[in-house]
């Protein structure tokens, strides 16, 4: 029976890092790390994740400010708020809570924040980066499955990586971050050809395609550390990940559950990504 990864357990460990260096920050320079957060729209999904990042704000010591806006917002408006917000000193961090409605440019919105304020870690220059080594705002999600393997002492060079999705948001940064860390990596996709032969080779399988029970427990190689990154609804109404859990969980060594897994990480490395904007904007 496999070990559950406690991400709740290891993102507030880590916020308590955050907050320790958040304090020596205002002692030492009379500097507090901020974060301005963009909500357009009453998306309950989205409302709810906004309210989870202002408490993990006021929780390390960072100051936060959500910007609202009703769903008919234009798109010149929040390109003005994004001009200032750029220019303000006070802000170190920029996020624009996703999905936008259909009638903004989303992109456009993004690609206007400076890279020293992108905080998400998603503008074509920081993956840029990462891609080639070097420093950089990294996304949040790829780097909280870091941490975790990291915290739990998985080793990851040499290892075997099967990576279930191909998403910007994680799939193709985790694979960039995972190949820095000397691993093997196949990145698949709903469309690959015999997905249960390349999932049952994993060494550390990372499920983030986005489907209820995509990936089967069986097909799970013994032994195999399993990341679920997936937030679906069960047709009972209950969170589900990708993978099969019951029977997954009989095969790995250790797995994340889904909620309380990969989902607390993400707000952690956004804590610490402003705390790391700060830092570098300070520099001369």
């Amino acid at each position: 029976m496999a070990q559950i990864i406690d991400g709740k357990s290891v993102a507030l460990q880590i916020k308590l890092e955050v907050k320790e260096q958040v304090a020596r920050l205002k002692a030492k320079y009379n500097l507090i790390p901020g974060l301005a957060v963009v909500l357009v729209g009453d998306d309950i999904g989205s409302v709810t994740y906004v309210r989870n990042k202002q408490k993990a704000c006021d929780d390390v010591g960072i100051r936060s400010r959500t910007f609202s806006f009703s769903s008919d917002v234009g798109q010149k408006e929040l390109e003005i708020l994004i001009n200032e917000l750029d220019r303000d000193p006070q802000y170190n961090g920029i996020l624009i809570q996703m999905p936008l409605p259909r009638s903004l440019d989303a992109r456009a919105l993004l690609n206007m924040i400076i890279p020293d304020k992108d905080v998400d870690g998603l503008l074509p220059s920081n993956i840029g980066k990462l891609a080639i080594g070097e420093e950089a705002l990294y996304p949040c999600t790829p780097l909280g499955i870091m941490m975790l393997l990291q915290r739990y002492a998985v080793p990851v060079s040499g290892a075997h990586v099967v990576i279930v999705g191909r998403s910007n948001l994680v799939g193709k940064p985790l694979t960039l971050m995972m190949i820095s860390a000397n691993a093997t990596v196949t990145l698949c996709h709903t469309k690959t050809r015999d997905l249960p032969g390349i999932v049952g080779q994993a060494d550390i399988l990372v499920a983030a395609a986005g489907r209820l029970g995509l990936i089967r427990g069986e097909w799970i190689k013994q032994g195999a550390v399993v990341i679920d990154v997936g937030m679906n609804r069960s047709p009972e109404g209950k969170l589900a990940g990708d993978v099969e859990f019951a029977q997954a969980e009989k095969r790995a060594s250790l797995i994340t559950p889904v909620p309380g897994g990969v989902g607390p990480m993400t707000i952690a490395m956004l804590m610490r990504n402003t705390l790391l904007a700060a830092e570098r904007q300070m520099r001369p």
